[in-house]
């Protein structure tokens, strides 16, 4: 039996997919040249109104400019701040003997202090050690001339305890590796000491005083290379000799600390559980050693640092926001002083959304160019110093994507509500308007 009226052909399901997609390019094309008129009524906005859109702008060129400047001044006064920190030896390590056995008359009975031996161990296992130096230290009487006698501070030590501690020699030298084999009765003392005692520092050089009766020869004069804050042994009156020398006052073998600078400071915590463990492994079980760093204060000052800048970088945001508000005011007297070309827009058949994408268009490219500008302004500093200086000042790519950014998010929020204005008009009353 043959069919009386013809059936329409059934799309297969791949036609059917690809008369979706050709759907879709068709409505992308058309939003597409949209977009693009509304850009150009944009930029024919700003030609009209240079002055204006210049001024509207200028708001968010200071505001990214602040943005990345600060971020550049947080930076370098972090690196300030970490470079004086790290002088103090934050890379050292501090070893001492705690105590052993259970009880304190067992204390006292089995002392099991640290010794050079366990120094060499630790220099011999450990890779990265750079510098190491035991530390014998007492207090003893010494005269200042004229009848004044001062308990002062006597610390026996290696010579690279100044390259533990970064004493800067004023005058002088410091002890070297011969003084400490022959066991020379040289001393270097610090400013403190050699300016009450002497007058000067070149003067305290190749004077003779007294320790314990034994006569020693000032071979230098130094100071700390920044201020500790109280957190090494050195007081402002410390007489260093050699450690050899120093063994002659305890007759002894044993010293109270051990110091290890390792080669950076990311190395200092595993190091410090490996110089434990070596030591505990040359001692009684039941002795007890500790270790302690400057890490700690370095990663705290650290912290504060980045919390200043990121206080700065939020004033520099306040100046963001001021900027956002003044194209704000900008735009809605740009809606009121365009009331009639809103109505005639919208009798020729614009829609709501395609005015509020035009007046929102405008407050984005105002806030992106300001912003845009601004970066440009605020990379300039410092691309200018490396560029003419030794000096590298830090800067941070981060803070211009963030300034962008933000350029942008101000233009949308700040250029939603006179967008949403425009929008909202009746055509009616807008062409009526004078």
């Amino acid at each position: 039996m043959n069919p009386t009226t013809e059936q329409a052909p059934q799309r297969t399901p791949s036609e059917q997919a690809r008369h979706r997609a050709f759907e879709q390019t068709l409505l992308s094309a058309r939003r597409t040249m949209m977009l693009s008129e509304i850009l150009k009524l944009a930029v024919d906005s700003f030609r009209a109104s240079k002055m204006r859109f210049a001024l509207t702008a200028l708001g968010m060129v200071i505001g990214t400019a602040s943005v990345i400047l600060v971020v550049t001044i947080g930076m370098t006064g972090k690196r300030y701040i970490l470079q004086e920190l790290q002088k103090i030896e934050t890379n050292s390590i501090e070893l001492e003997y705690a105590g052993g056995g259970t009880t304190a008359s067992e204390r006292v009975l089995y002392n099991d202090y640290l010794t050079r031996d366990d120094e060499k161990a630790v220099d011999e296992q450990l890779p990265g050690v750079m510098y190491s130096s035991p530390v014998l230290s007492m207090h003893t009487p010494i005269s200042f001339g004229g009848g004044v006698v001062r308990d002062t501070l006597v610390l026996g030590v290696s010579p690279q305890y100044q390259n533990i501690r970064n004493l800067v020699v004023t005058d002088g030298r410091f002890i070297d590796d011969t003084d400490d084999q022959a066991h020379l009765h040289c001393a270097v003392v610090t400013q403190l000491f050699s300016r009450e005692r002497y007058g000067s520092d070149d003067e305290a050089v190749g004077k003779v005083f007294e320790i314990q009766g034994i006569p020693f020869t000032i071979i230098g004069v130094f100071k700390e290379a920044v201020d500790d804050f109280g957190q090494s042994e050195i007081a402002d009156q410390t007489v260093l000799i050699p450690l050899s020398v120093a063994r002659y006052f305890t007759g002894s073998e044993n010293v109270h600390q051990i110091y290890f600078s390792m080669r950076g400071m990311d190395e200092v915590p595993d190091a410090a559980k490996e110089i434990l463990r070596i030591v505990q492994s040359r001692h009684r079980p039941n002795s007890v050693y500790r270790t302690q760093t400057l890490k700690e204060m370095l990663t705290i000052a650290e912290e504060i640092a980045n919390a200043l800048t990121a206080v700065l970088v939020l004033v520099a945001a306040v100046t963001l926001a001021v900027g956002g508000v003044g194209i704000m005011n900008i735009m809605l007297a740009n809606v009121r002083a365009r009331i009639r070309e809103i109505g005639i827009r919208k009798a020729l058949g614009a829609t709501s959304r395609e005015i509020k994408l035009q007046f929102l268009t405008e407050a984005i490219i105002i806030s992106l160019t300001g912003g845009a500008v601004g970066t440009l302004i605020g990379l300039s500093l410092p691309l200018s110093v490396r560029f003419f200086t030794d000096y590298k000042l830090p800067f941070s790519w981060l803070s211009v994507v963030i300034a962008l950014t933000s350029a942008v998010l101000v233009g949308v929020i700040f250029g939603t509500v006179p967008a949403t204005r425009a929008a909202q008009m009746d055509p009616v009353d807008a062409l009526k308007y004078e």
